[in-house]
């Protein structure tokens, strides 16, 4: 009798996503499991010479919302390569206005803005709810960061009754009609014991404000809320950047369990995959012991919008980090393998030699093949789910993959442990997919190109496959999310041997 295929990598990352509305929580959440795992935080602005050695474990993060994790392998030396994976940490979603107060027709509404490419329709009709950031006054007079999930559904867009308004294909304007409503204004006065001839507030003497406080731009009870959840006194918010999400929980559907119902799965899912293929490559107490190279994660924020921020792909987090790690020196016991022993001793061209050999995945979500829209996609080239991570190509480098990539990954693929899950017949080895868009299609944009240019480091493009990227509510493979992590796994643990035995230059 053959055995259930194994959902607990699945279920795990339903944790993992259902603790993450924003990019402030998926960073949150990367960081717990990291801190687990034996990582210790450093920081961008102190001196990492004396606190980085070979052997040890590190993370940083940028604004919060983005994140680096790296293990030195202990027979690290100056000018050796890293393995990569780069992945992001945000979605398309409604942010919070500055000023977001909105009253009309009796209903208490909250402006917002999109951010992203979504697929807005999709967000009409849910039980929406608030989460980000809030920066608040602690007692010691500094300014700090509070996260900040209203986990019950205050907020809904409606759509309008069909009778009043019968489009064949539903359009609606953005700027005017996806207005969330947050409840009714007279059921709010009542709370406050108002009415409509004292609705207005009185005037109160203070201090000079350069701007509008949060309670005068924002309804008040909205505020309170957000208070309510940083653990602070309404007065002590300062400002806050706040989103709106969907409280419906991510779960596993499907007939038999096969598939994943979720929020964000573009690109939570290759975030948490990311994390714990690091986390799970070196759970040995030996795993570093005779590695020469570093292995390393990073999850950037604002990739949905272009990564042209100073926590993006486009930025220079990953290069300065990279710069700053490949000079750091050996162990005094080192005796790294001497095919690395190239460094001259000024170090001067350390960075450079270091991504000569790097290498770095790009992991972002696939398109599966969608069974009502056949004729979308490409008749050889048809990811499909469960069927393991699709590599992405482009002839125009949309992606960044090439041959010497495919090379190596499929290598690494090869040699990675079976997912237990898997319906393949081999003993050992994930899956993988290869996927192209037809040329008379557009095709989507990822990190790695603009990761790859700057920094000259060999880049391939991959992601497990999905349903409805974009949408408030996607779908992807159960079995997916542990064919992923075993790759990434063994891609840290095999990089060493394998960048050496594909030549190119």
């Amino acid at each position: 009798m053959s055995s259930k295929p194994s959902l607990q990598a699945a279920d795990d990352f339903l944790s993992f996503v259902n603790a993450s509305p924003t990019p402030f929580h998926a960073v949150k959440s990367a960081r717990a499991r990291l801190e687990k795992a034996g990582f210790t935080q450093i920081k961008e602005r102190d001196s990492w010479a004396a606190t980085l050695q070979p052997g040890g474990k590190y993370f940083l993060t940028r604004n919060g919302s983005s994140i680096v994790a790296f293990a030195i392998g202990k027979k690290w030396k100056a000018g050796n390569p890293v393995s990569m994976i780069g992945a992001h940490t945000d979605s398309p979603c409604l942010r919070i206005k500055p000023v977001s107060k909105r009253q009309n027709d009796g209903f208490i509404q909250v402006a917002v803005e999109t951010y992203g490419g979504g697929l807005w329709h999709t967000w009409y009709d849910r039980d929406l709810s608030i989460a980000g950031r809030a920066m608040v006054k602690t007692k010691e007079g500094t300014i700090e960061q509070r996260l900040v999930k209203v986990d019950r559904p205050i907020l809904r867009i409606p759509t309008l009754a069909i009778h009043l308004d019968r489009q064949e294909n539903f359009q609606f304007n953005k700027e005017t009609q996806l207005f969330p409503i947050a409840g009714l204004a007279a059921a709010e006065l009542n709370r406050q014991g108002k009415t409509e001839e004292t609705k207005e507030e009185e005037k109160k003497d203070g201090p000079f404000e350069p701007l509008a406080t949060p309670t005068q731009r924002h309804h008040p009870y909205i505020v309170e809320i957000i208070a309510e959840e940083a653990g602070v006194d309404v007065s002590d918010i300062v400002d806050f950047e706040i989103v709106l999400y969907d409280t419906q929980k991510s779960v596993i559907g499907g007939l038999n369990n096969e598939l994943i119902f979720s929020a964000r799965l573009d690109n939570l899912m290759m975030s948490y995959c990311s994390v714990e293929g690091l986390v799970k490559s070196v759970s040995s107490s030996s795993s570093l012991e005779k590695d020469s190279t570093i292995r390393l994660i990073a999850l950037f924020d604002h990739e949905e919008i272009g990564s042209q921020t100073a926590q993006g792909a486009d930025s220079n987090l990953l290069p300065a980090v990279i710069r700053r790690l490949s000079v750091l020196p050996a162990s005094e016991s080192s005796d790294s393998d001497s095919s690395y022993d190239k460094l001259d001793n000024d170090t001067a061209t350390a960075y450079e030699q270091t991504l000569s050999t790097s290498f770095l995945i790009s992991a972002d979500m696939a398109h599966s093949v969608h069974p009502n829209y056949p004729a979308k996609y490409e008749s050889q080239h048809r990811p499909e789910m469960n069927k393991g991570t699709v590599i992405k190509i482009n002839a125009n480098a949309r992606y960044a993959t090439n041959s010497p990539g495919i090379v190596l990954l499929q290598e690494a693929a090869r040699r990675a442990k079976k997912a237990s899950s898997s319906i393949s017949a081999s003993k050992e080895g994930v899956p993988l997919q290869l996927f192209v868009v037809r040329n008379d299609s557009s095709c989507g944009s990822t990190i790695g190109p603009m990761l790859s240019a700057a920094m000259g480091a060999r880049t391939l493009d991959l992601g497990n496959p999905q349903l409805s990227m974009h949408s408030i509510r996607e779908t992807g493979g159960a079995h997916d999310v542990e064919h992923a992590v075993n790759l990434f796994e063994s891609f840290f643990e095999n990089f060493e041997e394998l960048e050496k035995t594909i030549i190119v230059d």
